[in-house]
């Protein structure tokens, strides 16, 4: 009978002491948190001390004599270049001059077939022959009719005479004056005919001017001292008026035709130093000048045209073989030079740079000039006296930041 009543004394002590186990465990808890926080806040702190700790940037110094070059890729081209054919058409019988040759001015390089011209122009030749034959004819019908006119005017002053004297009739005067008029208006036929054959004989030689002139057209000479690029007709070939027989360029006519991006190309002008390189001779560095500017640029791409004249072009050039030109647009005496990755915003004349004022960092808003060939931008305004600009851009920059200078080029 004792047990039964002594089971809930036990299961009322087992649970007494739970409490006591539950406050052991949330003193521990507490302990944990508060050590927890005990770290964040070290963390914080060790974070906010790290964060403004004095930053190291690098700054540029000022660079002399530095030369400004624009990129522009392009081809070889001939300022001087003519496909040269005839002015008439008919087949090919006569070919002298082929691919690579070197021609002087006048030399013949084909001929077409000379028989139908030919006869046209002998044919006209013969009618130049005729009517000279005609005016002397006609001259001598004048020479014969004034020579006529001239005996009827002796004669007829003659007759008039004795018939003022009754010594001849009234009807032999009247006769002697009516043959003077008749010997007047023969000579005035006489010289209408002249002036006819003189007509007839300048058409005659006309004539045989067009026709020769058409019969030269029929031979193709060389227009300039000149070397064939191409040749693009065979012998036999029924050519049309106008059809191209080569392709001529003019001697030491070669050039380069740069295409710049509008960008970069305000500050190319005539004359100034260009280096190039062939894509078949990387190797090879040659010198030349800005020769022509085009006055259009291209409204697709956006480029302006640039040809260049070389100082000193190899032995044999290849017309439409790719080129890399940089042009010296500039020399700057003494410029700073931000990287373009160190600006923000840039519009193409300003943007925001990072510098050190004062022992602290600072952002400013500089105009631009020049651009290097390394995406450099040359500072020209907006930058206070005895600040320091920024060559690199660091995580952690924020204005008012203390920094530590080191002095640097950039890139």
């Amino acid at each position: 009978m004792d047990a039964p009543s002594n089971q809930p004394g036990i299961v009322g002590g087992l649970n007494a002491t739970k409490p006591k186990r539950t406050g052991i465990f949330g003193r521990r808890a507490v302990r944990r948190a508060l050590a927890g926080v005990a770290v964040v806040s070290v963390l914080l702190g060790a974070g906010v001390v790290y964060s403004n700790r004095p930053v190291e940037v690098e700054a540029l110094m000022p660079e002399r004599d530095v030369p400004v070059r624009v990129f522009g890729l392009g081809t070889v081209e001939a300022r001087v270049m003519s496909k040269v054919g005839f002015e008439a058409g008919a087949a090919l019988v006569e070919l002298h001059a082929d691919h690579g040759d070197h021609v002087r001015k006048g030399q013949v390089l084909a001929r077409l077939s000379l028989g139908e011209q030919e006869a046209k122009a002998a044919k006209a030749r013969a009618a130049l022959q005729i009517a000279e034959v005609n005016i002397e004819r006609a001259e001598a019908n004048l020479e014969k009719a004034r020579a006529v006119l001239a005996q009827r005017q002796v004669a007829n002053r003659r007759r008039q005479e004795l018939a003022g004297r009754s010594v001849v009739s009234e009807q032999s005067a009247e006769e002697s004056a009516r043959d003077e008029a008749v010997a007047k208006a023969d000579v005035t036929v006489s010289e209408s005919e002249v002036a006819s054959s003189r007509a007839q004989l300048a058409d005659a030689r006309a004539q045989v001017q067009f026709e020769e002139t058409l019969l030269g057209h029929r031979t193709l000479t060389a227009p300039y001292d000149a070397i064939v690029i191409e040749r693009h007709k065979e012998l036999g070939t029924v050519v049309k008026a106008g059809d191209p027989i080569f392709t001529l360029i003019a001697n030491d006519s070669y050039w380069g035709l740069a295409y710049v991006d509008e960008a970069r190309a305000g500050f190319i002008a005539e004359g100034q130093r260009v280096q190039a390189r062939l894509r078949s001779r990387p190797q090879d560095v040659f010198t030349g000048k800005v020769a022509r500017i085009g006055l259009e640029s291209d409204r697709s791409t956006e480029e302006r045209r640039v040809f260049i004249r070389g100082d000193n072009p190899p032995a044999r050039v290849f017309l439409g073989e790719q080129v890399e030109f940089l042009i010296t647009a500039a020399t700057l005496a003494e410029a700073f030079l931000v990287p373009e990755a160190a600006v923000h915003g840039y519009n193409g004349h300003e943007g925001m740079i990072w510098t050190v004022e004062d022992g602290r960092l600072n952002r400013r808003l500089v105009r631009f000039q020049h651009r290097t060939e390394d995406s450099r931008l040359e500072i020209v305004d907006g930058v206070p006296e005895r600040a320091h600009v920024v060559a690199r851009v660091a995580p952690g920059f924020r204005v008012g930041r203390r920094a530590q200078v080191s002095e640097g080029k950039g890139p």
